[in-house]
């Protein structure tokens, strides 16, 4: 009996002390959390903050500068009496110390050598972006890709004196020295092919490589050999983004000066010209031979380079918003 009394009154003390607790509480003010955790002000993020932000405006302005300058000067050159738009567009014949301003003959040079260009750095680049992605182990991607990162690094002059000293020599062996000229838009297409060759086998293999993993061993899994399963599977997954690489490549070709200057020649030729062993001006060729010579500012010769500047401006522009579209269109999207 007095073992029960003793019990029911550890109960009781033991209620009792659990009510104040409790009391207490309730009675106890809750803390703001939101201020309470707020992390102070890091100085140091906000400058480097502030000088990502700088660096984004700068290269804002400085497109814009560029615009600016190719329009403003275009626009002199389009003012002057003997200089007309359509003329400058339609016209077969550019020769401006005879006032004819036909740009299709450059046009026609630059998108001959580009052609070329590309006729060499596609299948090259996309076979060996297809050899890393899905055939080469560890060892050989160590050694592979350092050599194409070395061929990207090659300054574009000394690819313009090895189309001069030795392509050119091979196509006179091969084709006869009567056909083949010593400056001619076949050798300089093909050095800049090879030029371009680690840009597009760089950004298809990034391509083929975001394809997910789990479609390969579906192939596989059916039966499909490694060959079938790269060309039948992968590439067509990885299009949108190998076609983006093309035509980034084709705007790299269009905008190449130094290989055509050196290796292309020089020289009035007629639109359409199609013989790749012959001398041909390009545009970045003709801007660079001219801006060398003694042009007094505010000519018709000196305001020409920025028309042509502003030509290839818009070209490379156009490929771009190509490129979007199309990744756009064709884009895949796995989980």
């Amino acid at each position: 009996m007095e073992s029960e009394l003793q019990k029911a009154g550890k109960d009781q003390k033991l209620m009792e002390r659990e009510v104040a607790v409790g009391k207490e509480r309730v009675d106890t003010p809750v803390r703001d959390v939101t201020t309470s955790f707020k992390a102070p002000r890091r100085w140091g993020e906000t400058i480097i903050q502030g000088l990502l932000f700088l660096c984004g405006i700068v290269s804002i302005f400085t497109t814009v500068g560029i615009v600016y300058v190719l329009g403003h000067e275009s626009w002199l050159f389009f003012g002057k009496p003997d200089v007309s738009i359509f003329e400058f567009l339609t016209g077969t014949v550019w020769q401006p110390s005879i006032g004819l301003f036909g740009i299709m003959s450059l046009v026609n040079s630059t998108l001959l050598t580009s052609a070329i260009a590309m006729l060499v750095a596609i299948p090259l680049g996309l076979g060996a972006a297809i050899y890393l992605s899905e055939y080469a182990d560890q060892r050989i991607r160590k050694v592979l890709k350092p050599v194409l990162e070395i061929l990207a690094g090659v300054p574009t002059v000394v690819y313009g004196y090895f189309a001069l000293t030795f392509m050119t020599p091979i196509l006179r062996g091969l084709f006869g020295k009567d056909t083949v000229e010593i400056y001619n838009v076949a050798s300089a297409g093909i050095v800049m092919g090879i030029m371009i060759i680690p840009l597009v086998s760089s950004l298809s293999e990034d391509a083929l490589s975001s394809v997910p993993r789990g479609l390969r061993e579906a192939s596989y899994g059916l039966g499909a050999t490694k060959l079938e399963t790269a060309l039948q599977v992968i590439l067509p997954a990885a299009l949108s983004g190998i076609i983006a690489a093309i035509i980034l490549a084709v705007s790299r070709a269009i905008g190449e000066t130094m290989i055509v200057a050196i290796a292309a020649g020089a020289g009035p030729k007629p639109a359409f010209f199609l013989n790749p062993f012959q001398a041909a001006e390009t545009m970045t060729g003709h801007i660079a031979r001219i801006s060398g010579g003694d042009l007094s500012y505010n000519t018709v010769q000196y305001n020409s380079i920025f028309a042509i500047g502003m030509t290839l401006f818009v070209i490379t522009l156009l490929l771009n918003v190509l490129s979007r579209r199309i990744v756009a269109r064709f884009r895949e999207e796995y989980e």
